[in-house]
């Protein structure tokens, strides 16, 4: 089977299906779109024109999976091994939960005002980064790891006692940001921790050769003892 995923480096549904395609060491080839040029190409996958899209092809039968809840969930249905999902339903709606908490609230809190600042709105001509706006995402960003530390400090992963898509969720959306260097792990020693275990992982490997055009990581982002 050939499988290839079309993504776009810093957009945290992206990153959390390439991380789950490692969890599940499913081999795939990464084709990263350039936004906004490519966007034509992407909606002839997928209407909406957002990232990311997979597309599965063998003789006879080709489908497309289009964004990241779909692709992830379509990704545990077929590829069971490795599981994203723990066992128990009350488990798996903590897992949902969360899930729900990074797509919806932290989105709208954190990354929907310091990324579009710091990259959607200069990269569609909109001028420079408003630092009102970035204050504000930094603020909350602080108030969403100090909920994360409540989690991290009784339980070994966010969710339970086990990895789950949960985890790749928050470590998508955190690596964005960790890229500009914009999270104040000092402060915060056990999302740190937890991040450090994660970032560790062979399926976060990739996303550490990731360069934005125009925009080079930040020093820490590629070292995992930082």
């Amino acid at each position: 089977m050939k499988r290839t995923l079309y993504h776009w480096p810093l957009d945290p549904g992206s990153r959390e299906v390439r991380l789950a395609l490692g969890e599940k060491r499913l081999a795939f080839t990464s084709c990263q779109l350039d936004l906004p040029a490519d966007g034509q190409k992407l909606q002839q996958y997928n209407p909406s024109g957002r990232p990311p899209v997979l597309v599965e092809e063998e003789p006879g039968n080709s489908c497309v999976i289009c964004e990241s809840r779909a692709i992830v969930e379509y990704l545990e249905e077929t590829r069971p091994a490795a599981p994203l999902l723990p066992q128990e339903l009350v488990d798996r709606a903590e897992v949902r939960r969360l899930l729900s908490w990074f797509s919806d609230k932290f989105q709208s809190e954190v990354l929907g005002l310091l990324l579009y600042e710091r990259v959607e709105k200069p990269m569609l001509g909109l001028g420079a980064p408003d630092g009102a706006i970035m204050r504000e995402g930094k603020q909350n960003l602080r108030l969403h790891l100090g909920y994360l530390e409540q989690l991290i400090e009784r339980r070994n992963w966010l969710a339970g006692p086990e990895l789950t898509i949960a985890d790749l969720s928050a470590m998508a959306s955190l690596s964005c940001l960790d890229y500009f260097g914009d999270v104040p792990f000092g402060d915060f020693a056990l999302v740190k921790s937890w991040y450090v275990r994660l970032k560790s992982r062979p399926s976060f490997r990739p996303l550490l050769q990731d360069m934005f055009p125009g925009i080079p990581p930040a020093s820490d982002y590629i070292n995992l003892d930082f």
